[in-house]
């Protein structure tokens, strides 16, 4: 054919010069099927086109058995990155090896959930300059939408992937289970890293992960623990004060008007929050109430549920245990969904603007409800924003279980520390020593003590921490912002101050 000189309205028109001349890779049959294989995450980190000043992206399905930041971050610092944003969807205990990192210039900008151990402590002492970004899981998907967060490079654990990256957290001995958090920055960042731990046969299918959202696989030993993931937050209890907490929430649900057959639940990620999934299961048994769905982070207690007939579907964006993570392979209706389906506001619909009860624990709550997930009683960052004020704002009600009294420390206070949910998305407050109602919810109140619940103020509550606690001395801030806390509509609802040296 000869050459022909053709231009349109959008310009020049190139004309055919061979089959592969856009594609070359398709040329070679096998370089075609394996061209996403990496030798070493180096070369990933190469082939992605990174550079200083970039931001890079996590999940934290693994929780506390996460390797993947710490060992990305230390490779990114070894090959000499510097000024990189750091926007993981949480950060852990396991995550302390960043404090060199930051110190060295390779992080200087951090966005996150939350925050835990020696990192946490370091941050809220004033090891950045820039105050970390604290959003709501919600929230988070917000900001990448909106272009509030850019992710250049996402490295995303995943237990097993076909060579074209469809890859899932269900495969193998470690599975994580749900990769809610993944599955947003898969769909977002400009280029996607897989870490696996096998290279499964093509197609591997259903996909967490799609081929077409992956430009690059590094096989690797190993991406986490999985047996960490039901620690701390997550962990289960046998503590009797917490069982009793868990009991009285429980007691409050089947009085409060919404539980009937259809209804749904969250029963959130503390200890007495998921040991309530137990005593609201053996009214649903004795009932015949059946629950329509269950939504967040699942746990073995809410796959009892499921597989007992009490609740229908399971909509999962993070497995809390191993149990959760192996029901997700083996039960058609355990359904795995991403935090933008999740609790996205700014979405075209969040499946807890449907959720009727959420259980949520709290380190404090004040006297107008606010609570408070993310400082000590020391303002040290030591918690997670997490889904909280995303679910409490969405569900008609809303409860938080926490005792009264932690370690001669009040959990019911004058004013939070940090608020992080506003106190209108609180109904309930359940503590080992009373529960009381927000005023805003008279009909709730009413249907309490007409089942013969006593219901306290919260004034009350907090007079009884005065009473065996005396009155905190107030803590001491400096100036210095160390966090800013973010509200799931992108609005800073507080902030964390560095406390102030005792210099």
């Amino acid at each position: 054919m000869k050459d022909i000189e053709l231009f349109s309205e959008q310009g020049y028109l190139p004309p055919f010069s061979g089959a592969h001349a856009a594609t070359p890779w398709l040329k070679d049959r096998h370089e075609k099927r394996r061209r996403k294989l990496c030798h070493s995450l180096e070369e990933a980190i190469r082939r992605s086109g990174l550079k200083d000043g970039m931001t890079i992206s996590f999940h934290h399905a693994f929780r506390e058995g996460d390797t993947v930041i710490n060992q990305v971050v230390g490779t990114l610092a070894e090959l000499g990155f510097k000024n990189l944003t750091l926007a993981s969807s949480s950060l852990m205990s396991c995550n302390s090896p960043l404090i060199d990192h930051i110190r060295q210039g390779v992080i200087t900008r951090i966005y996150t959930s939350g925050m835990r151990g020696k990192l946490a402590e370091a941050i809220s002492d004033g090891l950045m300059v820039e105050p970390v970004h604290i959003h709501s899981h919600g929230g988070r998907v917000r900001m990448i939408q909106q272009g509030e967060i850019t992710i250049d490079v996402a490295f995303l654990a995943v237990t097993g992937c076909d060579e074209f990256g469809n890859a899932s957290g269900t495969a193998g001995n470690s599975a994580c289970g749900a990769l809610g958090y993944a599955m947003t920055d898969a769909h977002y960042a400009h280029q996607v890293v897989l870490l696996t731990e096998q290279i499964l046969p093509y197609p591997y299918l259903p996909a967490s992960l799609r081929q077409d959202q992956v430009d690059y696989i590094v096989p690797t030993g190993s991406v986490g623990d999985a047996t960490q993931i039901s620690t701390g937050a997550t962990r289960i209890t046998n503590n009797p004060r917490e069982l009793l907490i868990a009991r009285t929430a429980a007691d409050v649900i089947e009085h409060s008007g919404y539980f009937v057959p259809g209804f749904s639940l969250q029963t959130g990620s503390g200890a007495a929050a998921t040991a309530c999934t137990r005593f609201l299961g053996e009214k649903m048994a004795r009932h015949q109430i059946t629950a329509r769905f269950a939504l967040g982070g699942i746990t073995a207690g809410l796959v009892e549920l499921h597989e007992q007939g009490l609740i229908d579907i399971l909509l999962d964006t993070q497995s809390f245990d191993g149990q959760a993570a192996a029901s997700l392979a083996r039960n058609p209706r355990h359904i795995e969904i991403s935090t933008n389906v999740y609790a996205n506001p700014a979405g075209k619909g969040a499946s807890c603007d449907q959720l009727d009860v959420v259980i949520l624990s709290a380190l404090e709550i004040d006297l107008q409800f606010n609570v408070n997930v993310i400082t000590g009683s020391d303002g040290v960052m030591r918690g997670a924003s997490g889904g909280h004020c995303d679910v409490a704002a969405a569900a008609d009600l809303t409860i938080v279980v926490a005792p009264l009294i932690r370690s001669r420390i009040p959990t019911v206070v004058k004013q939070v520390t940090t608020r992080v949910t506003p106190g209108e998305s609180i109904d309930v407050l359940v503590t080992d020593q009373g529960i009381a109602v927000n005023p805003a919810r008279p009909e709730l109140y009413q249907r309490l003590t007409e089942a013969g619940i006593k219901v306290m103020t919260i004034e009350d509550l907090w007079q009884r921490t005065r009473l065996i606690c005396g009155d905190p001395q107030p803590i001491a801030f400096s100036e210095k912002i160390v966090g800013i806390i973010h509200y799931r509509d992108g609005s800073v609802i507080d902030v964390v101050r560095q406390i102030a040296s005792e210099d």
